[in-house]
């Protein structure tokens, strides 16, 4: 099975400068937990910001959230996959690199898609306790 075949396409995207409060927004109107922080040219992933990158690195340490960006609270560099990936490498990246979710990019580098844990859960059955074991490891 291939990326493709589990991937959300076009997900929601944002430039660095993007405020987290618009950042936070796009994640409560598209009801996701990560947004890929993209170049402002060929929309080439630069990084990802997730709720979680926003409760620790702006919340939790007194910063005024008001007055950040995501480039403030984003977690760079990116692990990316390819549409023709197996899901198999999809999930050795989440399992190495401890993530949720992988953002999708296409020949040119250019974000066309995400795959997530529950992508995996819900369409690429086998593999799933394994990925969330170790993804969730301490």
């Amino acid at each position: 099975m291939q990326v493709r075949e589990v991937m959300t396409e076009s997900p929601v995207s944002c430039p660095p400068d993007t405020s987290l409060a618009e950042v936070a927004r796009m994640m409560a109107e598209h009801d996701c937990g990560e947004i890929p922080v993209v170049d402002g040219h060929g929309r080439r992933p630069v990084g990802v910001i997730t709720d979680r990158d926003i409760t620790l690195r702006a919340v939790a340490k007194g910063r005024n959230p008001a007055e950040m960006t995501a480039r403030d609270c984003m977690t760079s560099p990116v692990f990316t996959v390819n549409p023709d990936d197996s899901i198999e490498e999809c999930c050795q990246l989440m399992e190495s690199h401890r993530v949720r979710r992988v953002p999708v990019v296409d020949a040119e580098g250019a974000l066309c898609g995400i795959v997530s844990q529950a992508d995996v859960a819900l369409r690429a059955n086998g593999r799933v306790n394994e990925v969330v074991k170790e993804v969730s490891r301490k």
